[in-house]
């Protein structure tokens, strides 16, 4: 799927719209320790992770990907990376964290950030010509 900067901007504008209107969550569940695991790892709260989520910029777009789980094939899901400054729970420091953060918009009324954990994997941005690679 080819996608224009101006395309990532709408949809970061409606993004942004659910988010701040607190039509938004991010999943918690079993399935998804990597995203526990950054609430366990680092001191970030809700509203650290909201403002995370509003300070997404085109720049940080990744990719987006078809949802792979059986009957959720037709969702698309978008993927931005994002570099936080975050302190850790358990140590004294601060640390600059690469996190992976992973939409599906559930029409104009819901977002669900499947995935908000460290990146696994270095991430490609093809709108950003400082982080090419």
């Amino acid at each position: 799927m080819i996608v224009t900067k101006d395309d990532i901007n709408k949809y970061l504008i409606g993004i942004k719209v659910l988010v701040a209107d607190g039509r938004y969550r991010i999943d918690t569940n079993s399935k998804r320790q990597k995203n526990i695991q950054l609430y366990t790892d680092y001191i970030i709260d809700e509203k650290k992770s909201k403002a995370i989520l509003l300070d997404l910029k085109v720049e940080d777009f990744s990719h987006i990907l078809n949802n792979e789980h059986e009957g959720f094939e037709h969702e698309i899901l978008y993927v931005f990376g994002k570099d936080i400054t975050l302190t850790e729970r358990f140590d004294t420091g601060v640390k600059n964290v690469a996190l992976y953060i992973k939409f599906n918009k559930l029409g104009s009324s819901f977002v669900v950030v499947i995935s908000f954990h460290k990146q696994d994997y270095p991430l490609s941005f093809p709108f950003n010509e400082k982080c090419q690679g």
